[in-house]
């Protein structure tokens, strides 16, 4: 169908239906996605035809690249990278040396392609791929310091080897044969201009939205968003191919700065990379022929083994040379180098300039797909499986963070931390701080509701939060921020007895569940507490019926603390229904026992019986 609208638009939603699909089959996006274009492409239902956008499918692929790297860049924290300087500069510079010269080597004895050809490859390959790394490393829970590297690793040389690639097509191209001197001049000057048009249009960008009436409501993700595409331009009629390294960097700037915006600002971004991540795999994948990529036979398999178990390990151990990665951090950098949308997308503006200037780039563009669907695969398929063989993935479902570090959260945290669970506390009280660490559990001093303070306490390994500090509107927002950064964590929020403020009907409607059961007053039990007014005690309860825990007649005189499941401790919530035989401890008002003792009685809960 030669149908330019019909070709994006069918595109866009194809790309969804493929990563929602990926999501169900718990499988990389990235494979369905290019199974997806090879399918309703040319070679397949002829749905989609890429020939039909003409010039404009380079432009398209370059506004998209520009917001997938600009997001890509607003996740790496400065702070991270300096951690891990040494190892990503040598990737950086030696590994992609290493990984050029291979690539170049390989396709001339492997494949007896000519120099021009070769090295193009070489330079084209150096780019892993961010949009594919990091959903990645999301799933499969890397150490945090590899995980840093690879990211870092994909982002920066996205931005760098995309200029380096372009610029030795133009030396490739030019009739006069641009010299080497000339070529390298190019590759600084625009990184330098991409890289001073980024600093200052990024933190032009921060300066604005320090001022909130400046932008007003709404309009703040949009405008950002004119605000990427145009710099992008800017860079890039200023000196071509410099407007990736500008908005990587544009991005790295407004990411590690703090403004009002950041954080919906990031899930804006999150949903749009998502949505050109698909839209460009389709329409790229559905432009290369599966004739050209069967036409390299065995020679494109060998090529492709050797770019990945000789090449890639051999520039991961000479780029990170003497920078106290240990052998088990540098295996698994070796094993997990997916290239991704830049590479496709460089690839694809390679066959059509060299065509312009009457050379052939299909074998080319087909080799560099051949490698992308087989990296893909598998870091994807294989990854999560080697981190876990190398004992470098990070403990999932590990415990809890804890708003707060108060006498209830203190109590709450050391019961829970006898069944084994990991508790992290975070209060801005130095005192709570102080008394919680000599109690022996981990605490962390500062704004809770700072993304940086929370991302310390690694929600995305933890199998919830339990927000409980005084004040309720605070549990709420920060519960919500958790929540953004892993979905799939427990969510309770403590909230009071008034109901003026967060009412149930809202906690539910957020997807998050009720402390203790029912809604509690922090300070009055922790007032009582300190007064040494409280015990607490474990009860087993005796009755077939279910019983629900979420009574709100039991206001002031207990507190249902945690319930013992298997052989460990979970946080009472507002939607548990005690079972015949569970075990549950109670925290006691003293002041009231006597009531607190019938109310047991009656409702079937027995005192547990030490052996």
């Amino acid at each position: 169908m030669h149908n330019p609208a019909l070709t994006i638009g069918l595109s866009m939603v194809l790309g969804m239906l493929a990563q929602v699909g990926s999501k169900h089959l718990h499988l990389p996006g990235i494979v369905l996605l290019l199974l997806s274009g090879i399918l309703f492409g040319p070679d397949g239902l002829n749905w989609i035809d890429p020939t039909s956008i003409g010039p404009g499918l380079h432009i398209l692929v370059g506004f998209a690249v520009a917001i997938i790297l600009f997001e890509g860049g607003m996740n790496l924290r400065i702070s991270r990278i300096m951690r891990e300087r040494r190892a990503i500069r040598g990737l950086i510079i030696k590994g992609a040396l290493v990984t050029l010269i291979g690539g170049t080597f390989i396709t001339i004895v492997v494949l007896g392609w000519d120099f021009r050809t070769s090295i193009l490859f070489g330079t084209l390959i150096v780019v892993t791929g961010p949009t594919v790394i990091t959903p990645l490393l999301k799933r499969i829970r890397v150490h945090h310091g590899v995980s840093t590297i690879l990211e870092a690793e994909g982002i920066l040389l996205d931005a760098i080897g995309a200029i380096v690639a372009v610029v030795a097509l133009e030396i490739a191209i030019s009739p006069s044969g641009l010299s080497f001197v000339t070529g390298l001049y190019h590759i600084m000057s625009r990184l330098g201009v991409g890289a001073i048009l980024g600093i200052s249009g990024g933190y032009l960008l921060t300066v604005m939205f320090r001022f909130r009436d400046l932008i007003p409501d709404g309009l703040e993700n949009v405008f950002i968003l004119s605000w990427v595409i145009a710099l992008f331009q800017v860079s890039n009629t200023i000196s071509p191919e410099s407007g990736i390294a500008a908005v990587t960097i544009a991005g790295m700037t407004i990411g590690n700065s703090k403004t009002y915006i950041q954080q919906d600002l990031l899930e804006f971004k999150e949903q749009l990379t998502v949505l050109m991540i698909g839209m460009l795999f389709i329409l790229l994948s559905a432009d290369v022929r599966i004739e050209q990529i069967f036409n390299l036979g065995i020679p494109g398999l060998i090529s492709v083994g050797m770019l990945i178990f000789l090449i890639r390990p051999l520039s991961v151990f000479i780029g990170t040379e003497n920078t106290g990665l240990d052998i088990k951090q540098k295996l698994l950098l070796s094993w997990i180098a997916p290239r991704g949308i830049v590479a496709a997308a460089v690839a694809s503006l390679f066959v059509y300039e060299l065509e312009m200037h009457g050379f052939d780039g299909t074998q080319l563009r087909a080799l560099v797909f051949l490698l992308i669907i087989i990296t893909v695969l598998l870091a994807g398929l294989t990854g999560g499986f080697v981190a876990g063989k190398l004992d470098l993935r990070r403990r999932s479902q590990s415990g809890w963070i804890i708003l707060g570090a108060h006498e209830i959260s203190r109590l709450l945290s050391r019961l829970l931390k006898k069944a084994g669970n990991d508790i992290i506390c975070i209060d801005e009280d130095p005192n709570s701080c102080l008394k919680a660490e000599n109690e022996g559990i981990k605490v962390f001093f500062g704004n809770a509701l700072d993304d940086r303070t929370l991302q310390r306490a690694e929600p995305d390994i933890r199998k919830g939060i339990i927000a409980l500090s005084g004040n309720e509107e605070v549990n709420y927002i920060f519960s919500q921020r958790a929540k953004h950064l892993s979905k799939e964590m427990s969510i309770l929020i403590g909230i009071k007895d008034s109901h003026e403020g967060i009412t149930p009907k809202m906690i539910v409607d957020a997807g998050g569940k009720i402390p203790f059961g029912h809604s509690a007053d922090m300070d009055f039990w922790c007032a009582l507490v300190k007064q040494n007014l409280t015990r607490h005690q474990s009860f087993i309860y005796k009755h077939d019926k279910k019983f629900d825990l979420s009574d709100e007649s039991i206001k002031g005189f207990l507190l249902p603390m945690v319930i013992k499941k298997k052989k460990t401790l979970e946080p009472i919530d507002s939607t548990m229904n005690i079972k015949n035989g569970n075990q549950i401890i109670f925290l006691i008002n003293t002041k009231n026992e006597d009531k607190a003792k019938t109310w047991l009685k009656d409702n079937g809960f027995e005192k547990e019986r030490k052996n």
